[in-house]
């Protein structure tokens, strides 16, 4: 969209940080199977290259621990070129995610979830 774009008709990183979030959040909650998953923390992100008008991007993810009442994943967004069909990294960074209860108190996530990840456990 053109109001995601900058002058140098890259988009924006805090877009790009947006789409990120939205995109972790989701898939920690169904990760967890849990819709009160919130970000606590996002890591560095290092911008590898810009996203050109015309990209797609595609966002990727893999869980790096499972806590008691955490998740942390590792995301990472690249730039799909329709022309050529290449696929470079744009972006990426680690969020850590926390189960919270309706007063937004940390809970444990559920025994079955932490079961399935036990090897990531600290």
């Amino acid at each position: 969209m053109g109001k995601d774009i900058g002058v140098h008709g890259n988009l924006f990183g805090g877009i790009m940080l947006s789409w990120l979030d939205e995109t972790a959040a989701t898939w920690a909650c169904s990760i967890c199977e849990n819709p009160n998953m919130v970000t606590v923390k996002i890591d560095e992100t290092n911008f590898e290259r810009p996203v050109k008008i015309g990209n797609q991007v595609n966002i990727y993810g893999e869980v790096q621990k499972m806590g008691r009442t955490s998740v942390t994943v590792y995301i990472e967004a690249r730039g799909y070129n329709f022309y050529t069909g290449e696929e470079k990294l744009v972006c990426s960074t680690i969020f850590i995610f926390v189960r919270i209860d309706e007063s937004g108190t940390p809970i444990p996530i559920g025994e079955e979830v932490r079961k399935k990840y036990q090897h990531l456990e600290e």
